[in-house]
């Protein structure tokens, strides 16, 4: 199998990630501080090593203040609903997941916020947009690092910045560039980091952090078991253990862990160069020829990652083509890509690809060129059956 599908999910992991759960899993896996016992600590003691490599890895302000969770999806809703109140104003964009787009949804319909979706332009999002769009009544900007559907990575300082400036909070969601766009939050004007473990950081599923910055304070999310204060009638102040009520997933942490370390040593960056680079072939491939074939939003190696949309031809005359091309992909191929609305409604709307969607490509650190040319090849059989 040919697998171009590591926006939704990272496959392979590195050897280092399946050596480490199948360990933990054989030698530690306990309760993390609920008892004195040897496995005990260690399990304790793997869930703070990791928050600890996570604070160091993108500079934040303390590893009390990384919280672990199910998933992204789990880490947004955590920080969407545990610090806007009745009669706030939050701004979001039409590029977001539904992870972020469905919570505020419901909270617009509901009554409790106003919201404003800003649209972007060709895949981008600009900050005098977002801007234009600050009342005092804004509480919250919450918006994608990269496009998940398109790959376009936004300029999350500037907007930062401009939430400073207006008293707001700023929800960054980095599903699609934790571990490959260099994030130091010494340095950006970000209040929340929203990330699932499971794709450019190469753990397992059912992962995922929320960082908690100085500015920002949540809501509890869930109350429970802690494993340290158990007196309190209620859940404790102090973080992480005001927002990780339950027993965590501590052998997926240390999967996390293990993955992290991976690519603090390859470098972000690294990867990014790589998959930005397999992807220009399939770029110029389009612009060459093509068959038709167009790419969704702008093109820009420098503010991209490793996803890309392609729109084939006939999107809207054949129905579920996107579906029905990439099942071919699949069963004739060997290929494995994501076709459909990518969980983004609203940009698919804007770019007229709705309700079918698109293709996306999304390679990993482990393609090679050599797959890539198998996709283009398989592209340039299938478009000549249905032309």
């Amino acid at each position: 199998m040919i697998y171009l599908d590591n926006a939704a999910t990272s496959f392979p992991k590195p050897e280092p990630v399946y050596r480490t759960l199948d360990a933990f899993a054989r030698t530690a896996l306990a309760n993390p501080g609920r008892s004195s016992h040897r496995m005990a600590k260690e399990a304790e003691r793997a869930v703070d090593q990791a928050r600890n490599a996570f604070n160091r890895f993108f500079g934040g302000a303390g590893p009390e203040r990384w919280i672990f969770t199910l998933n992204g999806t789990d880490a947004l809703n955590m920080a969407i609903k545990g610090v806007v109140g009745p009669g706030d104003h939050v701004i979001t964009t039409d590029l977001e997941h539904n992870s972020v787009s469905r919570p505020l949804r419901a909270l617009e319909k509901a009554g409790v916020i106003t919201l404003t979706r800003v649209e972007s332009e060709a895949g981008y999002v600009a900050p005098e947009a977002i801007r234009a769009a600050l009342t005092p009544r804004t509480r919250l900007i919450a918006m994608t690092h990269a496009a998940n559907a398109l790959g376009t990575v936004q300029p999350i300082g500037e907007i930062g910045a401009l939430a400073r400036d207006a008293d707001a909070l700023m929800l960054v969601d980095a599903a699609q560039t934790a571990g490959v766009v260099e994030i130091d939050l010494k340095a950006l004007p970000v209040d929340l980091l929203a990330f699932p473990g499971h794709k450019g950081l190469y753990g397992p599923t059912g992962t995922g952090c929320l960082y908690v910055g100085p500015r920002a304070v949540l809501r509890c999310w869930r109350e429970g078991g802690t494993g340290g204060d158990s007196k309190s009638e209620v859940q404790p102040e102090e973080l992480p253990y005001r927002l990780e009520g339950g027993t965590p997933n501590v052998l997926g942490i240390a999967g996390l862990a293990a993955g992290l370390a991976w690519v603090a040593e390859r470098g972000a960056e690294t990867n990014r160069v790589h998959e930005v680079g397999l992807l220009q072939r399939v770029v110029d491939w389009v612009d060459g020829s093509g068959d038709g074939w167009r790419v969704a939003g702008r093109w820009d190696p420098a503010t991209h990652v490793g996803a890309l949309s392609l729109i084939p031809p006939g999107l809207g005359e054949v129905p579920d083509l996107p579906q029905e091309l990439a099942t071919i992909l699949d069963t004739s191929f060997e290929i494995a890509v994501r076709p459909g609305l990518h969980c983004a409604p609203y940009i698919h709307r804007r770019l007229g690809t709705f309700p079918d969607g698109t293709i996306r490509i999304s390679p990993g650190p482990f393609n090679t060129i050599d797959e890539i040319e198998a996709l283009v090849q398989a592209l340039e059989q299938i478009t000549a059956t249905i032309a």
